[in-house]
């Protein structure tokens, strides 16, 4: 469609997947500990999704994919797919665009009460937006944007079709 900006297409979205995952894998190296990737609904999850199943051709860790809901603008309840003992694990949270900070910050919420053995952030695209301390450790793309502008990541199905700026 020539009235959306693009930034990323199909093709670029896959190989910055490809990256990350491969960047992530590099970080797990000698450590079998279990990988929760935990996308954030509904982009973050298909991205999750793709992650792991790029991540699982590289490492020998046991990868499981979960999701958290929670309204972006207002995150007061923050809920998981599944209940699940964070102690001891690699978790990994995972969204589409990173803005603000706030998504990312809120969805540690369940995680508090446990003991992970890391915690880092996986986003597609990073805005240059911050108002919470939170950066993510793996970029597919950062985008310097005014406040007004927003980027939209187009999922169909299980795909990462492109992301846009609006």
């Amino acid at each position: 469609m020539p009235d959306k900006n693009y930034i990323l297409n199909k093709e670029g979205a896959e190989q910055k997947l490809q990256r990350m995952s491969l960047e992530l894998a590099e970080h797990l190296s000698g450590d079998d500990s279990p990988v929760v990737l935990i996308g954030i609904r509904n982009s973050g999850t298909v991205i999750a999704q793709k992650a792991a199943a790029l991540l699982k051709n590289d490492v020998p860790n046991d990868v499981k994919v979960i999701s958290v809901s929670m309204d972006k603008t207002h995150p007061t309840t923050v809920e998981l797919s599944e209940k699940i003992n964070f102690d001891g694990l690699h978790v990994v949270i995972i969204d589409d665009v990173t803005n603000s900070g706030r998504t990312l910050l809120y969805a540690l919420k369940p995680l508090l009460d446990f003991h992970p053995k890391s915690i880092q952030t996986f986003v597609l695209v990073e805005r240059m937006h911050k108002l919470f301390p939170v950066s993510p450790d793996y970029v597919g793309l950062s985008v310097a944007t005014t406040i007004q502008e927003h980027i939209n990541v187009e999922v169909e199905g299980d795909v990462v079709s492109g992301a846009y700026i609006v």
